[in-house]
């Protein structure tokens, strides 16, 4: 009788469904962790925002916010309030969009680049420095608030 050592095909199907299973698992579990990064920083971002916006706003006379994102980019000569990466309006699979609405008040909105990929959750503030988030669409200041 010859015995033959080694795996049979059907061994070897199951250990490579294995571990593609495991491997799905795992790249899921990835994406979700970077997805989830990509809220908190666009969170960060804005309260980065905010607290230069109110910055800009104390250290200007007469008292008004700025323009645009731009303006928080500082010439060498003074800090900068925001990198020029932020103030570009593109970070981390966000956009910021900010507008001034009058020397006294200004709107941020940050939508995901990639609905479903690089964030679920539409972000708002306004002077305030209140932070809010809507799922559905973009989001603004009739929104609950983020903790």
């Amino acid at each position: 009788m010859n015995s033959k050592r080694g795996f049979t095909l059907v061994e070897i199907m199951i250990v490579v469904a294995i571990v593609m299973t495991l491997a799905t698992l795992v790249v899921s579990n990835v994406l979700r962790a970077r997805h989830n990064a990509n809220e908190l920083a666009a969170i960060v971002a804005f309260k980065t925002i905010v607290t230069a916006c109110q910055n800009f706003y104390a250290n200007t006379l007469p008292h008004t916010y700025p323009s645009g994102l731009s303006d928080l980019i500082a010439p060498v000569s003074n800090p900068a309030y925001i990198d020029s990466v932020l103030a570009s309006g593109t970070k981390q699979g966000y956009s910021f969009t900010y507008v001034l609405i009058d020397t006294e008040s200004f709107i941020l909105n940050a939508d995901p680049t990639f609905f479903g990929k690089t964030g679920t959750r539409h972000f708002f503030a306004d002077e305030s420095g209140i932070i809010r988030a809507n799922s559905s669409g973009q989001a603004s200041a009739a929104d609950p608030v983020v903790e």
